[in-house]
């Protein structure tokens, strides 16, 4: 927790991803709804239309289809740090649910919130970052759009 009273963390790479090959940090995802309720409709269609192609594009993520009787449709997902994320989904369309599992599979697991810094070193620079004016001299002055020739 900062001064602010919101939690925040510097940023930083989830396992190296992305260095060498993607790995998908959805390890798993639970449609639970049920067959008979008006609030499952949209996810019984998503489960008709879109379920089939969802693993086919991502097979690394396994997915569990489970009615339950007398229960509010919802989309667990677990990730490979352990974090498991609810989202209840009673009375959203397929297209809406579809779009709501892309978020989940494109997500790291990791809770949302604010980052200090845009960058962070475990070993920081003993000259500072660097930037386009680092070795500029002070004498030329700062940059300054030109004005136009009058003819």
């Amino acid at each position: 927790m900062t001064s602010r009273g919101t939690p925040s963390r510097f940023l930083k790479s989830v396992l190296q991803n992305g260095v060498g090959r993607y790995i998908c940090q959805l390890k798993r995802i639970s449609i639970i709804f049920s067959k008979t309720s008006p609030g499952s409709l949209g996810i019984r269609e998503f489960i008709e239309e879109g379920v089939v192609d969802y693993t086919k594009k991502n097979p690394g993520t396994v997915v569990y289809v489970s009615p339950q009787a007398r229960e509010t449709p919802k989309l667990v997902a677990e990730y490979l740090n352990g974090n498991v994320r609810e989202e209840i989904v009673s009375s959203k369309t397929s297209q809406e649910i579809s779009e709501l599992v892309a978020k989940l599979t494109n997500q790291s697991g990791m809770e949302i919130i604010r980052l200090r810094k845009p960058f962070h070193t475990d070993s920081p620079s003993i000259q500072g970052q660097w930037h386009p004016f680092t070795n500029r001299p002070p004498s030329i002055g700062p940059i300054r759009p030109q004005k136009p020739e009058a003819k």
